[in-house]
């Protein structure tokens, strides 16, 4: 929670000193932007570009289980759930974490994810085909892998990420929607004309798809560093052999809901058109093989 409290007064501050500064150009630029000057805007596109992704981070959890079928484990019943959890545990307690919900869900592709807005208060969970297609080793190092998201705080600094992302879209779209319909349209009035809200729908299309390679660069990074943490928990030779046996699985069309791609350890092979590696979640399994290889024994 301090975490959260501490991003959202740090970026407040930016976009209110960021205000204060465009109040001063804009009336050089003779842009007028209401009673409220920019400042207003900002604060109004901060809370509401905000919103959207604290609510989704609050209820990830909720959601992933219900996107995926995840079903916790209350009391192990197989050996095999006897062990996850004893491992989740251990994982955990290596990196000082309480111990998260742990779930299965069935799913024939090989993937996990783990999720939740408090790193003690977490969900890993695995599918049923990467159970049936590891060994013990593999399956070990796929959750340190989640465990280190976790530990991480990955979960919250991306939805953070496009709270903030999202507030500067919003308001750089009514920026130059003000400027071209004050520019072009020649309105003259206090209200806000068609060149307004004509460019503003466009822009906040165009921004929107500048701002998401932005987002999606930041989930790249986050996977190279919860490689890293695997690598630690359960061994460099594990995670590179654990990151190899999920490439048949690259193969063929990815099977993760669409809300959990970017929280999955394997993105999969993505169907329609999609802007390759720019717009992608995930490293390729090669650039992530490569990045281990690289780190110290």
């Amino acid at each position: 929670m301090l975490r959260i409290g501490l991003f959202l007064l740090t970026n407040l501050a930016v976009m209110v000193v960021f205000g204060i500064i465009m109040n001063i150009i804009a009336p050089m630029l003779g842009i007028r932007l209401g009673s409220g000057g920019t400042t207003g805007l900002l604060v109004m596109c901060f809370v509401w570009g905000m919103v959207g992704s604290l609510v989704s981070l609050f209820l990830s959890k909720w959601l992933a289980k219900r996107s995926t079928g995840t079903q916790v484990i209350t009391q192990p019943t197989t050996p095999t759930e006897v062990w996850l959890m004893q491992t989740v545990q251990r994982l955990a307690q290596n990196v000082n974490i309480d111990m998260p919900e742990v779930g299965i869900f069935d799913n024939p592709s090989p993937n996990a994810f783990a999720t939740g807005w408090n790193k003690n208060s977490a969900l890993v969970a695995v599918s049923t085909g990467l159970l049936h297609s590891m060994d013990a080793k593999e399956v070990e190092a796929v959750l340190a892998h989640e465990i280190g998201h976790v530990a991480n705080g990955d979960m919250v600094t991306l939805a953070l990420v496009q709270g903030v992302v999202n507030s500067f879209v919003m308001f750089f779209a009514r920026i130059v929607g003000s400027i071209v319909d004050q520019a072009v349209f020649r309105n003259e009035s206090d209200s806000p004309g068609i060149g307004y809200f004509i460019t503003t729908m466009v822009l906040d299309i165009v921004f929107g798809i500048a701002a998401q390679a932005v987002v999606m660069w930041f989930s790249r990074y986050r996977e190279y560093r919860a490689d890293e943490a695997g690598a630690r928990l359960a061994g460099k030779h594990n995670m590179i052999a654990a990151l190899e046996a999920l490439k048949p699985a690259t193969a063929y069309p990815d099977q993760m809901p669409q809300g959990m791609k970017a929280f999955a350890i394997n993105e999969g092979k993505s169907g329609g058109f999609s802007f390759a590696q720019l717009f992608a979640s995930h490293p390729s399994l090669d650039d992530r093989i490569a990045h281990l290889q690289k780190l110290a024994a």
